[in-house]
């Protein structure tokens, strides 16, 4: 008389993978201990983990450490009922659940099972080619994986984000999207009479993917279980293929702040080291911060610089100007909007609150913010909520807000100009960025650090400044700050004909700062003997005392330094150093 089938479980990853466990009749725990009917020894597990219990109508899955995490079809749950094909995830284990009525496994079919553990290695490794083809070529290696482990008459792999993408594709690609919503509600679709099995695939417990084939009655038995383990795969490298995305993203944006000059806030000044050390203290406060200064002064890098250093430095940083758009443009591009809110409303549309979700929201200029638009502000910072323009459903935020103004916004809500309330959630923390006239000292060091980015961008040899260009860079006041001073040194770099940038490449308002000051020559030269001390005195200090190695810092012959240091009459200064 044959056995009566059993439920099982099969093991699909980790040293145990391809190995069945029968449930028998008792109680089967899944945990660390050595007592457990199944241990595992993944990172994360628990001493009793979860346990797989018989009922009046068939098996459950009950999580005995709450928070440990386990997972059914993708899903978390804490007490779950089982169904023949449903896929486990315990700790870094995946695992399918069989009934023992669906048909037993064949003993054929472990080595299969093993095989497709195996190849989690190259799904992993497809994850490496380019975005755009690496969904395409995993497609096409998983209807090859399966070919090989079952006789299959056809199939078809759909993937993408979520049930509503993946109904899209299936209509678009002649498969019935009702396969898409059972596969969504019930884990598995198995049409015997049809010879038509599909099996979803998840990724980061989401829908992702469709595998559905057509196969030979005689592979009937265990096509449910060979599908499951590739889909398990499947998932695997999808995220593998989103993982490696985000960093490629990640890595386009960091070398983009880099060529932008944006990897650092450069200067040596008293009021760079005081900004730079009250950005350290505020980074990891989850606060909001006001910038406040003249335009041209980096409140934007400041404001990168409190996003880089801070907790949510892997989430996004989105940056606004509220004076370059109209009101209803602003807040459209501020809250996002409904299809249809208005004219041109075609789609919906994400506003930059909504996108910063779980990252930063730069808002610049935010003075010139209409009263209409600061009310909504004031909700935002009071509630973490907000609507979309005509839309009726309120929706949480999660973001650290930093706004900038170059308006004295004190004085403006005197003037009825800007709400007293908005002004005071804005204000927790200022922050104040010095004007360039005020740090003169790091004129010259900005000014090179600008050369040194020109020249790569425009792929020139320049080596430096004339001692006539550096004494009319130290002595011109820069109304426009920065910003002024990377322009300039952008033009010198494009007009400039030699290897060392010249009065004459300069701007004329930079050239005509004798005339115009009323600065005399001797005035210029100890503008720029103060600004040479400062930069020497810097590298003897980070050189130990050392004259050889501060040379180095300068890029100087040892025999330059000295004799600039006699000339600067530094010897006495730099002995007490």
């Amino acid at each position: 008389m044959p056995d009566t089938p059993r439920a099982e479980i099969v093991v699909l990853s980790g040293p145990l993978g391809g190995n069945r466990y029968s449930l028998g009749n008792n109680e089967f725990i899944i945990g660390a201990a050595p007592s457990c009917s199944l241990q595992l020894l993944d990172s994360g597990i628990a001493h009793q983990h979860c346990a797989i219990r018989q009922t009046g109508s068939g098996w459950r899955l009950i999580e005995l450490s709450p928070g440990r995490g386990a997972f059914v079809n993708g899903l978390r749950t804490s007490c779950q009922d089982l169904h023949d094909g449903d896929q486990l995830e315990i700790g870094q284990t995946d695992l399918v659940f069989r009934d023992g009525l669906s048909g037993a496994i064949e003993t054929g079919a472990r080595p299969a099972l093993l095989r497709a553990c195996s190849v989690l290695i190259l799904f992993r490794a497809l994850a490496s080619a380019s975005s755009e083809s690496a969904i395409t070529v995993l497609e096409e290696q998983l209807i090859g994986l399966i070919g090989d482990l079952l006789r299959i008459r056809g199939g078809i792999i759909l993937l993408g984000d979520g049930e509503t993408a993946l109904e899209k594709e299936a209509c678009r690609r002649g498969v019935d999207p009702d396969v898409i919503r059972h596969l969504a509600r019930d884990g598995m679709v198995s049409d015997m009479k049809q010879a038509l099995v599909a099996v979803p695939v998840y990724a980061r417990q989401q829908l992702a993917g469709v595998i559905q084939v057509s196969i030979s009655p005689a592979d009937a038995e265990h096509a449910s279980e060979i599908l499951s383990a590739v889909s398990v795969l499947a998932g695997a490298a999808i995220e593998n293929i989103r993982e490696l995305e985000a960093l490629r993203n990640q890595n386009t944006l960091l070398s983009e702040q880099i060529r932008s000059g944006e990897s650092g806030l450069i200067g040596e000044s008293a009021a760079m080291r005081s900004l730079r050390a009250a950005i350290d203290r505020l980074a990891p406060r989850d606060t909001t911060v006001l910038i406040l200064g003249e335009s041209g002064t980096g409140k934007e890098l400041v404001a990168r610089a409190l996003h880089r250093q801070s907790p949510r430095a892997v989430g996004p940083f989105v940056a606004l100007n509220c004076a370059a758009l109209t009101e209803p443009l602003l807040e459209s591009e501020l809250f996002g909007h409904e299809k249809g809110a208005f004219t041109g409303a075609v789609a919906q549309k994400k506003g930059k609150l909504e996108l910063a979700q779980g990252g930063t929201v730069f808002l610049d200029e935010v003075g010139e913010l209409a009263p209409t638009l600061q009310a909504k502000l004031l909700r935002v910072l009071q509630e973490h909520e907000f609507d979309r323009v005509g839309g009726t459903r309120t929706l949480r935020l999660d973001v650290r807000l930093i706004a900038a103004t170059n308006r004295d916004l004190a004085d403006q809500v005197r003037k009825g100009a800007f709400r007293e309330d908005l002004f005071h959630r804005l204000n927790v923390i200022a922050l104040h960025t010095f004007p360039l006239r005020e740090r003169r000292e790091d004129i010259l060091p900005l000014a090179r650090h600008f050369l040194q980015l020109a020249a790569a961008r425009h792929r020139r040899d320049l080596r430096g400044f004339s001692a006539d260009a550096e004494m009319l860079l130290a002595a011109y006041r820069w109304p426009g700050n920065v910003r002024e001073l990377e322009n300039a040194i952008e033009r010198a770099a494009v007009l400039g004909s030699s290897e060392t940038v010249l009065p004459e490449d300069l701007p004329d308002a930079i050239r005509g700062v004798i005339e115009t000051h009323n600065i005399s020559a001797a005035a210029l030269e100890e503008s720029v003997g103060n600004a040479k001390r400062e930069t020497v005195m810097r590298a003897w200090r980070q050189a130990a005392g050392d004259y050889r190695t501060a040379a180095a810092i300068l890029e100087m012959h040892p025999n330059s330094l000295l004799r600039l240091v006699r000339k600067l009459g530094l010897r006495e200064i730099l002995r007490a150093i």
